[in-house]
């Protein structure tokens, strides 16, 4: 039977977003069916203008580019949605007006490309009765249910190539190199970017740092003739007894906590132990830009087709998940119950400890 699905992205944008609107076109053409694509996230409801077909010519090409060409918003929530009065921010719930369009579209399934927050919105929804599939998409990796969210192994790439590069320049001038990378209050992407790009020191928001310990072994490094190190810290990181370091508090435009500064802190904090020249780099939104890893396009391509699957049988309010190398589904509400986090006395840790690896404790 001829369906009618929709598909948005929302939240932050990561590598291969493209790769899942791809899949969901082609997979759905097959069958004969229609796409609409949301432009701007959960916006993109409140703005007719903004629902358009996708066809084949609309996914040709797009395969190996950054970012998604439907746009995306993290500040959407249509039930909490930001509206100026009087100078002011408020928020209110326009959600029955999200739900009335959606109707009105008659869609009969809507594919969400999203990390914790835009599928916390897609529950909620759902509950208000629309047919929804989910897509988890993060760079950050912190949801759970499935083993890796696609956008993650492009991040973790170019985190390690900046280790690499920041080795080179780091051993020629004797220094201290501290990268911070994002991941939020996840240090996925410091972990495991941190093994491959062999960093000396790794320090995540799951394991509060001792300065004193993480200066003390940078000395012993250089007592054995190694005259610079390199540290990779999480965005997330915060020391013992102390705090994240937060660059923009949650309120107004801004929907949730804008985290990041950490990188210079440390390099603050290290320079009252270490007479070594240290230098502080953020590589930021890099991390999220740019063309997808294979890894990254592979997956997306299949949680995408996986997504009309799962329509197809009528299995709405799960969300399409990585488990070994095959593609399965698990309840949206089991994947964003709490934030997929790394475990402080977990292999991967003991692992990267038993390489020499600093983690600050």
């Amino acid at each position: 039977m001829t369906k009618r699905i929709g598909i948005l992205t929302g939240g932050g944008d990561c590598p291969g977003l493209n790769a899942v609107i791809r899949g969901v076109v082609k997979a759905s053409l097959v069958r004969g069916w229609e796409v609409i694509g949301i432009e701007d996230g959960f916006d993109g409801f409140l703005h007719p203008q903004k629902c358009r077909a996708l066809g084949l010519e609309d996914v040709s090409g797009i395969l190996p580019q950054g970012g998604t060409i439907l746009g995306t918003s993290n500040r959407g929530n249509p039930f909490r949605y930001p509206i100026l009065r009087q100078g002011k921010v408020e928020l209110v719930d326009v959600s029955d007006e999200v739900v009335s369009v959606i109707s009105a579209l008659g869609l009969d399934g809507l594919i969400v490309v999203g990390g914790d927050g835009t599928l916390k919105i897609a529950l909620e929804l759902m509950n208000r009765g629309v047919p929804i599939v989910g897509v988890p998409k993060t760079i950050d990796n912190d949801l759970l249910e499935t083993d890796v969210t696609f956008g993650y192994n492009t991040a973790c790439e170019v985190a390690t190539e900046a280790l690499d590069r920041l080795h080179s320049t780091a051993q020629s001038h004797h220094r201290v190199m501290v990268l911070e990378v994002m991941g939020r209050y996840a240090g996925w992407i410091a972990l495991e970017s941190g093994i491959a790009g062999g960093a000396d020191v790794i320090l995540v928001p799951e394991i509060p740092y001792d300065i004193e310990k993480v200066s003390s072994a940078i000395v012993a490094r250089s007592k054995r003739g190694k005259r610079f190190s390199v540290v990779i810290v999480a965005e997330g990181a915060y020391p013992k007894g102390g705090n994240r370091v937060v660059k923009e508090a949650a309120g107004g435009k801004v929907a949730v906590e804008r985290l990041g500064g950490i990188g210079e802190m440390v390099s603050r904090e290290l320079g009252g132990y270490l007479e070594t020249d240290i230098r502080a780099t953020v590589l930021g939104h890099l991390q999220r830009g740019g063309s997808p890893s294979m890894f990254d396009r592979c997956l997306g391509s299949r949680f995408g087709v996986k997504a009309v699957e799962l329509i197809q049988e009528g299995s709405f309010g799960r969300m399409v998940a990585l488990r070994g190398r095959r593609i399965e589904s698990a309840w949206i509400g089991d994947a964003v119950r709490h934030l997929n986090l790394i475990d402080p006395e977990g292999e991967m840790v003991r692992h990267a400890e038993e390489l020499g690896i600093i983690l600050g404790r």
